[in-house]
Formats: C-alpha cells, sequence, structure tokens
C-alpha cells in the first residue's frame, strides 16, 4: 500500500472531445501529471466529465484512452486508492473501472473525512436553482428504460452520435468562461446553502469549468478545479492545507 499523504483531486479533462489531435494531447499531458503525483498521491479523486463521452455496452466500451487508462492501472498497482464520479458526460459508466481498476464509483455526491476535515464532493451538474430543462435530461438519462434504448444501438452508431455531438459542445467552441459574481455563480449559492445546514470545511466541485477558490466563511472554503482544455488545474491536500494548483509539464 502506498504511504504518501497527498490526495489529489481533478475534473473535466473531456478526454475524446473534438478535436481527437487535441485529445490526443490533453491525455499526454494529464498523464505526466500522474506520473508526478504517483510519488506522493494517497488518493485520487476524478470529480467527472473524465470522458467526453461514456457508454458501456455489456461487452464494449469506447476504443482509445489506453495510456490514460494504464497509468491509472499503475497508479492503482502502487496503492493509491482511486475514485470516480459519473459527470454530465459521462453518467453512463457502470462497472467496468470498477472491475478493471478497482475503483470507486459515484453516483452524485460523495463525503469524506481526512486529517478532522470534512470535504464534500460532487461534480456540479444539477445543484442549485434554475437549470429546469438539464435536471429533466439527467433524471431522464440516468434512468434505466434509457439506458437499456441506448444500449439497442449498434456500438457505431451510438458512439457516432455522441462524437457528433461533442462537437458543438462549449469546449470544442472553446467557450471563454467568466467569473460571474459569488451572487450570480450557482455552485457557490448552493455550497452556502448546504453550509447553513451542515458544516464542511471544502466543497470541491468540477462541471463550471472555470478554476476558482472562495471562502465561504472562516471556516468553509469552496472549490472549482476547472478544466484541462484551457487551464490544466487541480487541487491537493497535504494534510493540513488545499491548495488549487496548475499543471504545466
Amino acid at each position: 500500500m502506498s504511504t504518501a499523504k497527498n490526495i489529489y483531486f481533478a475534473s473535466d479533462f473531456h478526454l475524446g472531445s473534438y478535436p481527437l489531435e487535441k485529445s490526443k494531447e490533453r491525455e499526454r499531458l494529464i498523464i505526466s501529471w500522474l506520473d508526478h503525483i504517483k510519488h506522493d498521491a494517497s488518493e485520487l479523486y476524478l470529480v467527472g466529465d473524465i470522458f467526453d463521452f461514456w457508454f458501456e455496452y455489456s461487452t464494449v466500451v469506447p476504443k482509445g484512452y489506453i495510456r490514460f487508462l494504464g497509468k491509472l492501472a499503475e497508479l492503482v498497482d502502487a496503492g493509491i486508492k482511486l475514485t470516480v464520479f459519473k459527470g454530465n458526460h459521462d453518467m453512463w459508466m457502470f462497472s467496468y473501472l470498477k472491475e478493471e481498476l478497482q475503483a470507486t464509483i459515484v453516483d452524485d455526491e460523495f463525503i469524506i473525512e481526512r486529517d478532522n476535515k470534512t470535504f464534500y464532493l460532487h461534480h456540479g451538474d444539477g445543484l442549485g436553482i434554475g437549470d429546469r430543462k438539464y435536471k429533466l435530461l439527467k433524471k431522464i438519462f440516468r434512468s434505466k428504460t434509457c439506458q437499456w434504448l441506448f444500449a439497442r444501438l449498434h456500438p457505431n452508431l451510438g458512439i457516432g452520435i455522441a462524437t457528433r455531438w461533442s462537437k458543438h459542445s462549449r469546449l470544442a467552441n472553446n467557450a471563454d468562461e467568466q467569473f460571474l459574481g459569488e451572487d450570480k455563480e450557482w455552485l457557490i449559492g448552493y455550497a452556502k446553502e448546504m453550509e447553513a445546514k451542515t458544516h464542511h470545511d471544502f466543497y470541491i466541485f468540477g462541471h463550471r469549468h472555470l478554476p476558482y477558490d472562495r471562502k465561504l466563511s472562516d471556516q468553509s472554503r469552496v472549490i472549482n478545479l476547472g478544466e484541462w482544455i484551457n487551464y490544466h488545474t487541480y487541487a491537493v491536500w497535504n494534510g493540513q492545507e488545499l491548495v488549487l494548483e496548475k499543471w504545466v509539464k
């Protein structure tokens, strides 16, 4: 087992997103980061949208990502605990990574306590007020009926549809993300609502794509992990403090 202390958090790799050449470059960058952290990591949390699309047929998974998955296997074999969250792009993740990498798969929120600190973790999709259309779509897409129907499509067709959809995403079009202010950032608002009910030292989200680290109070902070197309950011807990950092190879 790993005797290292650090806990790492990252999200929104969007591997497989359009254009594929850029995704391959990003995969190499992520692998270099994983190589770096393997020497001092005890746990690794991948907080959703690791893949731009993922669907596990009973005998088929999307092709590619061999080097990335192999690197995760290397970390797991070294004793590093791996936890993977379902995001809005890879919510059709079932048992494959659990069986192959012994990963813990998280559907929604996940709360951990480390070094007498509590961490509230969630990909961030569907939280807070508003966005009723997506919340309805999320309920439909996560339903057993929808998953069963999609599984009836031949992989060439199903994954082909997803690939074409990827070309129109905000990341493929390099949408410029701007901080909207604390009163309009819905994940900060959601964290404030949660904190008013139950205290957590840290709220860690993905999904928003814009990295930020904000104080909710003297005892609590909210961190968005950002994404790896433009920012290459992640968070690390070293046993005493949580730091949002940028990976530069």
